[in-house]
């Protein structure tokens, strides 16, 4: 079949390995993005969006958008990049002018934002403020969806994502970009509230996420992770279907962190079994690996 060189759109590096903390639970430290290359050239993967981590509670350490920017001019032919701006930023104000931060990040060349993972409520006037500024400047961001204050990271939605729904609908120009494991349980119906936080599986029936990738064309779906990778694998039928309908707006992603991550190669070895054995058409396929991160990020590079 023909070769197709993938988009990761959900991509992590620091520029200094050397003083970046330990994980005080797994030990890993986040990869480099030499490393994150070397599993580059393994998956095919032709470029990365690099995503900083600005929230506290996101990492043990913070990414900067100054170290996603730094990256990308080193590698310019590897990857690209999403800016930080938390929406407590400035003065922690619900009228915080946010759009100051992101001008200043898109002239340097930031694509969007993210990932956002500040531990508030999807829909507090923080997170609000913020959506009304990307839209302004017509930045695209990844969410992570968080099920719970504390103990975590994420904006904050309950079962259902009404929350998520409330912004969608009131940001309609934002392009947002969906990913964790309480975005991804929601591809099924059976879903719980002890269940969303985690991988859930068994047979999919058609969820919440169907009806709002329906109902909201800003919607978009980041298949990085565990958490995209069970959503799919649980139920390859189902998978099928979801992928031959929303197709425009489902993008591959890895969110590699560590040197021992392997999800990674599983979920290219899924994908690619899908293709070949046509559970998915070679052109859903293509939007999906990398066509879709062109037209979405405005990439210069050729569509396949």
């Amino acid at each position: 079949m023909k070769r197709i060189r993938k988009i990761d759109i959900h991509a992590h590096a620091t520029a200094f390995p050397e003083y970046f903390p330990k994980h005080f639970w797994s030990k890993y430290r986040m990869v480099s993005a030499e490393e994150l290359l070397n599993f580059y050239d393994q998956l095919d993967i032709e470029m990365g969006v690099l995503l900083p981590l600005t929230a506290a509670e996101g990492q043990c350490s913070t990414l900067t958008s100054e170290n996603c920017a730094f990256l990308a001019d080193k590698y310019p032919d590897r990857f690209v990049w999403f800016c930080g701006v938390d929406p407590r930023a400035g003065w922690n104000s619900e009228d915080a002018n946010l759009s100051f931060f992101l001008e200043h990040y898109k002239a340097l060349g930031a694509r969007g934002l993210g990932e956002l993972t500040a531990n508030i409520y999807a829909d507090d006037p923080l997170v609000d403020n913020l959506f009304h500024h990307l839209e302004e400047t017509d930045m695209p961001v990844t969410i992570h969806i968080a099920p719970r204050f504390g103990g975590g990271y994420g904006i904050i939605d309950e079962l259902g994502l009404p929350r998520i729904e409330r912004m969608l609908k009131k940001h309609p120009r934002l392009k947002m970009l969906g990913h964790s494991q309480p975005f991804w349980a929601e591809i099924s119906g059976t879903v719980t509230p002890e269940t969303r936080g985690s991988y859930p599986k068994g047979k999919v029936q058609e969820g919440r996420l169907s009806y709002l990738m329906r109902n909201y064309e800003n919607l978009y779906c980041d298949l990085s992770a565990g958490s995209g990778m069970n959503a799919l694998r649980r139920d390859p039928e189902f998978a099928a279907k979801f992928i031959e309908e929303f197709a425009d707006r489902i993008l591959y992603g890895c969110d590699i962190c560590a040197t021992f991550n392997t999800h990674q190669f599983e979920f290219d070895k899924f994908l690619t079994e899908m293709r070949e054995g046509g559970m998915i058409s070679e052109e859903n396929y293509i939007k999906i690996v990398r066509n879709n991160a062109i037209d979405l990020l405005k990439l210069p590079l050729e569509k396949a």
